[in-house]
Formats: C-alpha cells, structure tokens, sequence
C-alpha cells in the first residue's frame, strides 16, 4: 500500500518533477564550473583590472548565493513531492492551481495567501 501511495504521489506532478530535477542539476553543473574556474586576483598586474575583477566576482557571489537559495526551495518541493504533500497551500491548506506550480514550482502558497503575505510585508515597511 505504501509503495502504491509514493508511486502515485510522484505521478501527480511528473512534468513538475522534470523541470525542478533539470533546474537542480543546471545549478549544481554550473556550481561545480564556478569551483573549476575560479580567476586568481593577484594574476591581475593592473590595480583597475584587479579591481574590476573583485567587483564581477561579488556580482557572481551574489548570484550563487540566490542561486543556493533556490536549490533550497527545488530540493524542499522534491521532497514535498515524495511526501504527498506538494501543491498544498502552507498558509490555508488549499490546492495550489496547477498553473500556479507550472509557473512557480517551487511556491508554498497559493495566490491569495501570497497576495496577503504581500500586503503584510508591505504595511509593516
């Protein structure tokens, strides 16, 4: 019966689990270029080229640092996924449309409970 339940589970959203398994691993291949590929600062013998150096590799820290955050969130709606819960609304309980997944796999809330979170997030400034 178990194994029944997991397999239909997964079979709810597959294309969903596709794209999120393909975004996953374009963001661990292009972790693993950054770490291979990484410029030395100090080959720089010109101080404005080192410079410019710095500030493409803070552009890119930054990049990986949202790019981390993401993994988070595909690795959390994986595992949503193979716990049968993915699609349901943390806020209301609710469904979460199946437009609303396709467009935001990895979302938690569904429209109306994101547009409240908003508007709070938006009177306390």
């Amino acid at each position: 019966m178990n194994k029944q339940k997991s397999s239909a589970q997964n079979a709810k959203y597959p294309d969903i689990r596709r794209d999120l398994e393909r975004q996953r691993a374009a963001i661990l291949n292009d972790v693993g270029e950054v770490l291979t590929h990484r410029d030395d600062l100090a080959a720089f013998p010109d101080v404005s080229d080192q410079a410019s150096a710095e500030v493409d590799q803070n552009f890119s820290m930054r990049i990986r640092d949202r790019e981390r955050k993401l993994l988070k969130k595909i690795n959390e709606a994986l595992d949503q996924m193979n716990a049968g819960t993915y699609g349901i609304c943390e806020r209301c309980s609710g469904d979460i449309p199946y437009k609303r997944l396709k467009a935001r796999p990895v979302t938690t809330l569904c429209i109306e409970c994101k547009t409240l979170q908003e508007q709070e997030e938006q009177a306390r400034g």
